[in-house]
């Protein structure tokens, strides 16, 4: 079990579905779910899309595993992202329950360059935070008040921090 990995990959999951799922349930027009913001990837499906599809192709490339619908291009709604999303995340977990070899080259770019794989899990994670925090932005330019998906509020959602009692604190 790779520990020290557990809560960024596992808050990297939490956040997408937690934004997707919030996205569900703001009941957005079409044209909000497509309109991009400025210095956006796209609209919030397209770039929702782009996040997890892209996580998934980083976690298929670390375990070798298998996404049916990674390559597909068609578009897709919400509820579609939020199964593939879980679909990832289970890939992502079982990525976690065994040795990582931060070592290990992967071929990426068309086969044009290496890279090391704790490299490529440090991109997997700073991607999504990235285009993540777009979504939050166009949701923002609607007036939407984004949900908090920083990694405090994960902590806090999954017992991971606590207040400590006022006798400790002096």
């Amino acid at each position: 079990m790779n520990e020290v990995l557990l809560d960024a990959v596992r808050h990297n999951n939490w956040a997408t579905r937690r934004l997707v799922a919030f996205c569900q349930e703001q009941d957005l027009s079409e044209e909000q779910l497509t309109t991009p913001g400025v210095g956006t990837f796209g609209g919030i499906v397209a770039t929702l899309q782009h996040i997890i599809g892209s996580d998934g192709s980083y976690v298929r490339r670390l375990t070798d595993g298998s996404l049916p619908w990674l390559d597909q291009e068609e578009d897709v709604d919400l509820a579609t992202l939020a199964t593939w999303a879980e679909d990832a995340e289970r890939l992502w977990e079982h990525l976690l329950g065994g040795p990582i070899d931060v070592e290990r080259v992967i071929i990426v770019d068309d086969g044009t360059r290496e890279v090391h794989a704790g490299i490529f899990l440090a991109q997997a994670l700073n991607h999504a935070n990235h285009h993540r925090e777009q979504v939050c932005a166009i949701l923002t330019g609607f007036g939407i008040e984004p949900p908090d998906i920083q990694a405090w509020e994960y902590a806090w959602v999954t017992g991971r921090i606590w207040d400590r009692p006022a006798t400790a604190q002096s």
